[in-house]
């Protein structure tokens, strides 16, 4: 998971300010560099941690913190509030062109994923309203231009791809300038990488610069290539002049360097993290929700608009009316495995509720493969057998148990599961019963 390492550091040393009634500033001294040597074992840029370390300890020194009730909690919140600003302060948001079509470049080294992220901020901004067209501009990497109609076609997108013109700078002009407004008002330029940053690589992406006027150039880099990824920024930024920048594999990066590093070093913003493989895993970058889960205090937020993303409004009033007539069957349940499906693995959701524990995970880990057997099962079965589980007997397990590859065995523990949950949701719509339930908290 994304910044695991530097979590499980920071949130030790949370620990020991929690359970200190007061803080005196030597106390502040030992965690500020502990908190320094946490950072720079995350591969954060040393510049930038030892300016984070000044700051920190200058606020965490005042009066108000060292006289307060609470000192250690006041001085989590700086160190919050700190990691926030360190991040970029607010959410950057792309600039939309005044008059259309709104142009997007993408450029980064070979490698860091911009063709497949190009698909992902299409699909992201398709979700927004915009009518998006990508522009295969890679004439160099084999197969790079079929790779993008691919995933354009797996997000459905519309791709401009001129397999007979071999110019770079002549296939991003010809698709700009030969655009139809009609059909598409946001264009995605998908360039060539190289293996490092040149010169030749440099003035191919000025040249496609110039002759497009995009209204944003966006850096597409590998967060796990740590310090390599801060050079290449500041490479990028220098030679060409970036407005922002992409992070992938980001939910791989368990220490986070170049996150944490890139925006202070290049003074751009992060404005989307890539968290997973699939094309739907791109996320916009919150300075503030990303903080938090840095310092393992959740992140609601985005758990709410991944979940308002993944489940379908129209289903769920449909599935609404069903609990209240409880008729809640395995088709229901099939739609919601799916929909939950969209969300992101559940450690990923786990961990982004506050107050989780992390480390709980390494020990009682969601398996993804038992959600995958129980769909198996429910669509090894009749459509009449969803709807009324009575009717599943021996023989039909069998059948059912034969047709997904698994065993009778198995089919038994999903139906004894949903007969569970089903006397639950009938429990829950009869609100006679509903009043003798005892809960823990009520």
């Amino acid at each position: 998971m994304a910044f695991e390492t530097l979590g499980e550091k920071i949130g030790t040393i949370f620990k020991k300010l929690r359970g200190q009634g007061r803080v005196s500033a030597s106390d502040v001294k030992a965690a500020t560099r502990e908190i320094r040597m946490a950072l720079l074992e995350a591969d954060v840029n040393y510049a930038v941690v030892r300016d984070f370390e000044k700051k920190l300890y200058e606020k965490c020194v005042g009066s108000s913190v060292m006289d307060s009730l609470t000192p250690g909690q006041q001085i989590i919140k700086i160190v919050r509030d700190e990691m926030t600003e360190l991040l970029g302060g607010v959410a950057a948001k792309l600039t939309v062109a005044p008059k259309p079509p709104t142009v997007y470049m993408l450029v980064g080294l070979q490698g860091a994923g911009k063709t497949t992220t190009a698909a992902k901020l299409g699909g992201l901004l398709k979700k927004q309203g915009k009518r998006i067209l990508l522009v295969g501009c890679d004439v160099y990497r084999p197969a790079a231009i079929k790779q993008l109609e691919v995933v354009g076609e797996q997000m459905q997108l519309a791709v401009y791809a001129d397999y007979n013109e071999k110019s770079p700078v002549a296939i991003a002009q010809k698709a700009v300038s030969g655009c139809d407004l009609a059909l598409y008002d946001t264009i995605i330029l998908d360039t060539a990488g190289r293996l490092h940053v040149d010169e030749a690589l440099m003035d191919e992406l000025k040249n496609i610069k110039e002759k497009t006027h995009p209204s944003e150039i966006l850096l597409v880099v590998d967060a796990m290539t740590g310090q390599d990824a801060v050079n290449v920024a500041s490479g990028f930024n220098e030679g060409l002049g970036i407005d922002g920048v992409i992070l992938t594999k980001l939910d791989g990066d368990a220490r986070g360097g170049a996150a944490l590093s890139v925006r202070a070093v290049t003074g751009k913003p992060i404005k989307f993290a890539g968290m997973g493989e699939k094309l739907s895993d791109l996320e916009p970058f919150y300075p503030d929700r990303m903080a938090s889960r840095i310092l393992g205090m959740g992140d609601m937020l985005t758990l709410i608009d991944k979940a308002q993303d993944a489940m379908d409004a129209k289903k769920a009033a449909e599935l609404e009316a069903r609990l209240r007539e409880q008729r809640f069957d395995l088709n229901d349940y099939l739609d919601q495995l799916k929909q939950m499906k969209n969300m992101g693995s559940m450690e990923d959701m786990m961990a982004m509720i506050p107050g989780f524990n992390k480390a709980a995970l390494k020990d009682a880990k969601v398996d993804e493969k038992r959600m995958a057997h129980i769909e198996a099962i429910i669509l090894s079965m009749t459509k009449e057998e969803r709807a009324n589980v009575e009717i599943i007997n021996g023989s039909r397990k069998k059948r059912i148990a034969a047709g997904c590859g698994l065993e009778v065995q198995d089919v038994n523990n999903l139906l004894r599961q949903f007969e569970q949950m089903r006397k639950m949701i009938k429990m829950f719509s009869d609100p006679k019963k509903a009043k003798k339930l005892k809960f823990p908290f009520g």
